[in-house]
């Protein structure tokens, strides 16, 4: 019986072990995609600068919020405003306007247009920023497109991307 109890021990210990090394590995593997999850903010006389780092992919992806909820942007400088799935417009506190069609990478999608009170990366903060609620986007990223950036100085150096206020 009481080897029987050691089995399970042993057993359980293996488990917690494997758990504790997955749970390790799925945090690196984030921060390899995701190297920004916490992105710094700098001051400089008026300006707000983040500077952003490039992912192993060669894209930047940094953690912000839309409407107070935090969120996984990836800049897209091809998209024309900011893309959102649909399925998170409850969540972020959107509200569908205006239907309409946009060309995508995809092809042709019907998407809603919607308006983001409040998004900031960093201490970045912008208000009513122009955005459109994508039913064909199926993950929790959201493309932080030109809407965004036309209301920022943004510079590539290396594997950075300097945003900053005007």
């Amino acid at each position: 019986m009481a080897e029987s109890g050691g089995k399970w021990m042993y057993i359980m210990a293996w488990v917690c072990g494997l758990g504790l090394l997955a749970a390790v590995f799925n945090n690196v593997l984030e921060k390899r995609y995701n190297p920004n999850q916490q992105p710094s903010s700098y001051r400089t006389g008026g300006q707000i600068e983040v500077k952003l780092k490039q992912n192993r992919f060669g894209h930047y992806v940094t953690n912000g919020t839309i409407n107070g909820q935090t969120v996984t942007f990836i800049v897209d400088t091809g998209a024309t405003d900011v893309a959102i799935p649909a399925h998170l417009q409850n969540k972020l506190s959107l509200t569908p306007g205006r239907v309409g069609l946009a060309n995508t990478a995809n092809g042709t999608v019907r998407i809603a247009l919607t308006e983001i009170d409040t998004l900031t990366i960093g201490d970045i903060r912008l208000n009513n920023v122009r955005a459109n609620l994508n039913p064909g986007m199926s993950g929790d990223e959201i493309l932080l497109g030109m809407s965004v950036l036309r209301q920022l100085e943004f510079t590539q150096r290396g594997e950075w991307l300097i945003l900053r206020t005007f």
